[in-house]
């Protein structure tokens, strides 16, 4: 099939290289003349494990290829996807639709026969009708189907949830519109991919409640850990507990400062405000974001506390920025926050990240990069561990104790058993459990 996919940014370049290796034509359009060059050229505009040889195999093979220009990719292409950015709006929280909108717009001038317009991006409800209304007003002259096909992609494993996933959501209010997008994904018949074929704004609310659920999960998680803290309770051990209980699930149970990344935070705050536009408010789901806003601010306070109660003049360094290993995805990131009511506690910050650290500059003023983990804890008054990257899960921990000036570490994803850090002379203050003692 001829796919032309509208959007070059995370999703849109993962969902065009899959589709490709899949075996269809695929053309990434970008308005960014930059990205699309570097993109020719063999440079990813975003880390993620094996996209770049995923690419370059499939340019390679001439089933790829990467434009600025729009209409020679739409025209005569069965399937067109909007994969564009929806950030959230400023001022309300509302998920900012200009770029799906314009996208359908120059899909409607460049159309030249029967196509299906797919929104792959993640849209409010109702945002197919809107785009099919856009598309019919502008091209009365063609039939043009509408489908919704939101992504299920994890930041890091992206490649492995396309090809291997899940689910396939796709929401169609014709058949041969439904027929098209069954073609599309053909190549994962092999693999037994359930299909699950909704009405278009069933789909469209399907990957806001999955967000909002994971979302809420690890809120939950994170909230018992508090309480574990106070009681003398373990975190990890309940969340074993609970999570053997197949009703549950063992997944997105890891108490740590909060989530962040380019969808939970938006995606979040978009549902609550579309189901408070239709007088039916989420409440949950309005606790779980006002929730882990104020956890992020709060893992500052915990470094504070871990410091004697003082980090004016001190040295914190952290290891991790991004929001979760395997991106260089800084945005919602915990560390930001992080960083930023230490800062305002008086604290110099030293950071490292194995990828993320360019993406962070630009977000964070006063902060010293350091070159590795071990540079970064190097006379440092605590460590941080803040992203759970695999670099900083086998640590030399007596290393770290003698180069430290105080040699307390700060385990905000509970990497460390709190015994094996005290074994090599540190003092393990995790979450959800008891801090280790001096």
């Amino acid at each position: 099939m001829r796919i032309a996919m509208i959007g070059s940014g995370y999703v849109g370049l993962v969902s065009g290289a899959c589709l490709a290796d899949f075996g269809h034509e695929v053309v990434c359009i970008d308005k960014d003349p930059a990205k699309i060059a570097a993109l020719n050229e063999g440079r990813m505009p975003i880390y993620e494990p094996g996209l770049d040889a995923l690419v370059a195999e499939n340019v390679r093979q001439k089933r790829l290829a990467f434009s600025t220009d729009l209409k020679p990719a739409v025209a005569g292409a069965q399937a067109v996807f909007i994969a564009v950015g929806t950030p959230s709006r400023r001022g309300d929280g509302f998920a900012d639709l200009s770029y799906v909108y314009a996208a359908a717009r120059a899909i409607a001038e460049a159309l030249t026969g029967y196509a299906v317009v797919v929104t792959k991006s993640t849209v409010p409800v109702g945002t197919g009708d809107e785009v099919e209304r856009i598309l019919r007003e502008a091209r009365p002259d063609l039939d043009i189907g509408v489908a919704s096909n939101p992504e299920f992609l994890r930041e890091g494993a992206a490649i492995g949830d396309f090809k291997r996933p899940d689910r396939i959501v796709i929401g169609a209010e014709d058949a041969r519109a439904a027929a098209v997008m069954q073609e599309v994904y053909r190549p994962l018949y092999l693999n037994q991919a359930p299909i699950l074929f909704t009405g278009r704004r069933t789909a469209e609310l399907t990957k806001y409640a999955a967000n909002a659920f994971l979302a809420t999960k690890i809120t939950f998680i994170n909230e018992i850990a508090d309480l574990c803290e106070q009681v003398g309770a373990n975190v990890q051990e309940v969340a074993r507990g609970i999570g053997l209980d197949n009703r549950i699930g063992g997944k997105f149970l890891h108490a740590g400062p909060g989530y962040g990344g380019s969808c939970f935070p938006k995606d979040t705050l978009a549902l609550v405000k579309t189901a408070q536009d239709y007088g039916t408010p989420v409440r949950i789901v309005e606790t779980v974001v006002a929730v882990n806003d104020q956890r992020k601010r709060a893992m500052a306070r915990k470094v504070i506390a871990a410091c004697g109660g003082s980090v004016r003049g001190k040295r914190v360094a952290l290891l991790g920025l991004t929001f979760k290993p395997n991106t260089d995805d800084m945005r919602d990131a915990p560390s930001l926050s992080i960083i930023a009511g230490l800062q305002d506690a008086g604290a110099r910050i030293v950071a490292y990240d194995p990828e993320g650290m360019e993406q962070a500059r630009p977000l964070l003023q006063g902060v010293d990069y350091a070159e590795d983990a071990y540079a970064c804890a190097e006379g440092a008054d605590a460590l941080v561990i803040v992203t759970e990257w695999n670099a900083f899960r086998a640590l030399d921990l007596a290393r770290l104790k003698a180069m430290m000036a105080t040699p307390v570490l700060v385990d905000l994803r509970n990497v460390y058993a709190p015994d094996e850090a005290r074994r090599h002379g540190l003092r393990h203050v995790g979450v959800g459990a008891l801090a280790s003692r001096d």
